[in-house]
């Protein structure tokens, strides 16, 4: 008689904690930062169409990490979630929090009874009527949910990410030095950062009920004070954002 493979119950969480990470690690982080008018989203994210950061609701934004076709999914429930609940009720009652509470939900049900986790970590950020009411919230591959302060960084290099930026990050009253501040975060000290290498996006308290816009190519530049990159020869490398 053959015995049934065993594992202790710990174990088989820390192997899909493992795997969580191994996959989020291989992809490029994110850094999301408020400041005096609005809250600034910071990718690094070459494509051009395969969008990282998002609109979920008028005031609310959504931006992921790890496995593009997972966080995507992800995006598209949430929007769901968000129409539905505003359709029904009013488009005042949608809100961050229980938006944020529904993704760890599900993530938390995937990690805990499916064979295999979801290699992702999730914002979602919310734009209050000031700076003390802006809310960001860090949903991790576990479904932890993590009410951050002033900024947060999503990806695998999220500690030497936040150090620097730690370093740099004041109280920015304009988008300026908080788009400068996070880019070089982003970019450390060894690497420099094109406008076509990354993907921007702010929820801007004067931009009316949809605060969601894009920051693109020479606005971008100007503001993050980076230089255009010359185009390269050659294929581009394969592989998401």
């Amino acid at each position: 008689m053959t015995m049934p493979f065993y594992a202790s119950p710990e174990q088989v969480m820390k192997d899909r904690a493992d795997y969580a990470r191994k996959g989020i690690a291989r992809g490029r982080s994110l850094v999301a930062v408020a400041y005096a008018d609005g809250i600034a989203i910071v990718a690094e994210n070459p494509s051009r169409s395969l969008h990282k950061v998002s609109e979920i609701y008028d005031r609310i934004a959504f931006a992921g990490v790890g496995r593009y076709s997972e966080f995507d999914a992800l995006r598209v429930s949430g929007v769901r979630h968000a129409d539905s609940k505003g359709y029904a009720y009013s488009r005042e009652d949608v809100d961050a929090r229980s938006l944020a509470n529904a993704y760890a939900q599900y993530l938390n049900q995937v990690f805990t009874h499916e064979m295999k986790p979801l290699e992702v970590e999730i914002l979602v950020a919310e734009l209050g009527s000031d700076n003390a009411h802006d809310l960001l919230y860090h949903l991790l591959y576990d479904g932890t949910v993590m009410d951050e302060q002033r900024f947060t960084v999503l990806g695998g290099e999220a500690e030497a990410i936040a150090a620097r930026l730690e370093e740099s990050w004041t109280e920015a009253s304009t988008l300026a030095p908080a788009l400068v501040s996070a880019v070089a975060a982003l970019a450390g000290p060894e690497r420099s950062l094109a406008p076509g290498d990354l993907e921007v996006a702010v929820l801007a308290r004067d931009g009316g009920r949809r605060a969601f816009r894009r920051i693109q190519d020479g606005e971008l530049a100007e503001l993050a004070e980076l230089e255009p990159r010359q185009a390269e020869s050659g294929l581009p490398e394969p592989g998401l954002p």
